[in-house]
């Protein structure tokens, strides 16, 4: 039993990493090693599935946007019709799809697949990553990030959702019915189309992790609200550099993700004041 008084031993504990076990060096590179291959290994499992369910991934979830059935558009035909008229109803996308190299296919394939393995094993990928950071934190920077596997995910899911549903279709249109000139057809390659679908979703997926940046940083005592409103306009900035950097090189795409970011911007000024309160509450308790 330690001599010390109760207060005392709280806070020892508090700041005690949460495994004390004593790894060298290469124990610990031996240990990331195998986190790393579990986490690839369900996204190489992810993939293959994708890949032998070709109609389904591909047929279905990578070519949809490009048809005129595919429930964003049909959402907004319905809407047109509430509203009494036909500016929002998308009916036509005049444009094909074409392979002009004898790899395309397959390729595409290939990378469409991998791109729904990563969409599909994020969770699990991110809890081994996890997995292996969480037993050197400390007890409080373990209460700091407590639910980080649960709202990264959520958070990635709500990203790729957003820009599959949303972001993918309306790009897609755009980029469709841009013309210069009316002599000028819009044939896309496949590869071109493929790219452009999954760097758009995996983009969301990433950038929307930006109110668990903002959580973890206020409550390390990093950040503060007043900091986010001060540089608010560099933030926004900083936004459409990223959707400018992240998203396909055509400014509708990268307005339209822009969008988005600057709510969860505002959003993460409120995640951070409510951190932020609890932080000056539980300093002043302790």
């Amino acid at each position: 039993m330690s001599n010390l008084p109760l207060d005392q031993q709280t806070e020892v504990k508090y700041d005690e990493p949460v495994d004390q076990t004593e790894m060298s060096f290469l124990d610990h590179l031996e240990e990331l090693r195998w986190h790393i291959i579990r986490a690839f290994v369900a996204i190489g499992i992810c993939t293959i599935a994708a890949f032998l369910s070709s109609s389904i991934v591909f047929g279905e979830v990578i070519l949809g946007p490009s048809r005129t059935d595919f429930w964003t558009y049909q959402m907004l035909c319905k809407l047109s019709d509430l509203l009494d008229t036909a500016a929002l109803c998308i009916d036509k996308l005049p444009f094909i799809l074409q392979s002009r190299q004898m790899t395309g296919q397959f390729t595409m394939h290939i990378t469409s697949s991998f791109a729904v393995g990563i969409v599909v094993a994020f969770p699990y990928a991110f809890w081994e990553v996890w997995r292996f950071i969480s037993p050197g934190l400390y007890v409080n920077e373990k209460k700091v990030a407590s639910g980080a596997v649960f709202y990264v995910s959520l958070l990635f899911a709500i990203g790729v959702l957003f820009g599959y549903f949303i972001l993918t279709p309306l790009s897609v249109n755009f980029l469709a019915n841009y013309q210069i000139d009316p002599s000028i057809l819009n044939e896309f390659d496949i590869v071109s189309y493929v790219s452009t679908v999954t760097t758009l979703v995996l983009a969301c997926g990433l950038l929307f992790q930006l109110p668990m940046v903002v959580l973890f940083l206020t409550k390390s005592g990093l950040l503060t609200p007043e900091i986010m409103k001060q540089y608010r306009k560099h933030g926004i900035v900083v936004i459409f550099f990223l959707g400018a950097m992240l998203t396909p090189p055509d400014p509708f795409s990268q307005v339209l993700i822009a969008i988005p970011l600057i709510g969860l911007y505002q959003f993460s000024i409120m995640v951070s004041k409510r951190a932020f309160k609890k932080r000056e509450h539980q300093l002043k308790n302790a």
